[in-house]
Order: structure tokens, then C-alpha cells, then sequence
């Protein structure tokens, strides 16, 4: 994959667990040289060092604040790898990029409530690391969900529904990621962040017949009418021949 020489762009991952966004940010990382703060990465560090889960979580949020920060100052390219829950996050995000002169872009891995068992699936298919659920109804190894009488759906439909967004809509990039593949989300994302000319040449990508098919059907989709949709199965999965 070509690299694009782009300087002082944060980008904030946004999405529900098994939404897309680490396979996301990996390629959007390799396309512009980007590294990536994973907050499920520190907060496993954590966990292993006996921290508490709740604390770990703590822990694990001002961290990946503070190597954002260490980053930016460096002039690297950050994708910071996160849920966007909480307001502070965001907001973190937008005080770092505007105190260091960065391009701010918010990445949303959207999914539908129709989604959720095929965000089950997902998570069940991958291999987890201490910190990440293993199901929607299966929480990590050290979370404190003793006599927690939790309704996990409920739960992912407010993720889901509700995250925290940027007011700026023109730093917001939103991927259908429940029926694209990673490439068709890559595509996307890079015509929205690349200078207009090195959007056309991005190594074929936006060029590519089959990625323009799904980026056509992914907007036919998304903008018909209900009765249109109902055609579709919400966990249709696209993919190159």
C-alpha cells in the first residue's frame, strides 16, 4: 500500500466494541504513516500489573492522553484507537490537536441497533486481549459484574446511539461499517483526509471498480427509504470478488 506524506493530522477512532475500528485504524495507519494509541492496549498493561479494572480503565485514559500529547509534539501523525463515550475524551482530542496546530478528523465505525448479534459474532470470532469483551453479553475476565443485573443490549444500543461526537461536522468521517469491507472503509476515509490530487491516485484504491460498486451501494442504502432498506439484510457482508 502507498504511503501519503501527510504532517499533523490527529484522527480519533470512534464505534461500538467489534465495530471495525482497530482493523480501521491499522490500515489507516499504514496509508499515512500514522501511529496508533490503542486504549484497550494500555488498559491491558494495566490489568496486568494487578490493577483494578475500574482504576485500569482510569489509568488507561489518561495515558493514552499523555502519549497523544508526546506524539503531536514530535510532528507525528496520531490515530488514537478508542471508544468516544465520554465527552472528556472528545474533548481531549480537539483541546490536543488545536494546541499543537493539528488537523482534527473523527472517524465513526457506525453499525445499526439491527446490528448488535453481528457485533456479537465479531467479538466472539476474535482473539481478545485481557482488557476486551468476548461477546455482547460477555464482558471482560476482570470486569466487577458480580450481582450487576446488566442488559448488555441496552448497553450497546446507547453506545451505539449515543456516542460523543465533534459539533464541527466537517471533522466528522462516518463509515457504514457493518456492510463494507476494511478497504471500502480505507477508501473513504483517505478521499476525505488526502489533498483532492492524491485522493485520485491513493494506490489504485478510489479507482477501484469493485470499491466505487460498494461505496455506490453503501449510499443508495443509507440515504432510501425504509421500504428499500427492508430489501436488505442488516448483516449483509460486501466483499471484493
Amino acid at each position: 500500500m502507498e504511503t501519503f506524506a501527510l504532517r499533523k493530522l490527529l484522527v480519533q477512532m470512534s464505534g461500538a466494541p467489534g465495530s471495525g475500528k482497530t482493523t480501521t485504524a491499522n490500515l489507516l495507519a499504514k496509508a499515512i504513516d500514522a501511529f496508533i494509541v490503542d486504549h484497550d492496549v494500555l488498559k491491558t498493561f494495566f490489568l496486568d500489573i494487578e490493577t483494578p479494572f475500574g482504576q485500569a480503565g482510569k489509568n488507561a485514559y489518561r495515558l493514552q492522553s499523555m502519549l497523544t500529547e508526546e506524539l503531536l509534539k514530535q510532528g507525528k501523525n496520531v490515530i488514537v484507537d478508542s471508544t468516544v463515550n465520554y465527552q472528556n475524551t472528545l474533548d481531549i482530542g480537539l483541546v490536543l490537536a488545536q494546541r499543537y496546530g493539528y488537523t482534527y478528523k473523527y472517524v465513526e465505525c457506525r453499525v445499526s441497533v439491527e446490528d448488535i448479534e453481528l457485533l456479537d459474532e465479531r467479538l466472539r470470532r476474535r482473539t481478545p486481549i485481557r482488557s476486551q469483551r468476548t461477546g455482547i453479553g460477555r464482558p471482560p475476565p476482570d470486569a466487577d459484574t458480580v450481582g450487576h443485573d446488566t442488559d448488555y443490549h441496552a448497553l450497546f444500543k446507547k453506545w451505539i446511539e449515543r456516542p460523543c461526537r465533534p459539533a464541527d461536522d466537517d471533522s466528522v468521517i462516518t463509515v457504514y461499517s457493518s456492510i463494507s469491507t476494511p478497504e471500502s472503509c480505507l477508501a473513504q476515509i483517505l478521499e476525505r483526509i488526502l489533498p483532492s490530487g492524491e485522493a485520485q491516485i491513493s494506490n489504485g484504491i478510489l479507482s477501484d471498480p469493485h470499491i466505487m460498486s460498494l461505496m455506490l451501494i453503501e449510499a443508495l442504502m443509507f440515504s432510501s427509504s425504509p421500504q428499500w432498506l427492508r430489501c436488505f439484510s442488516p448483516r449483509s457482508k460486501w466483499r471484493r470478488p
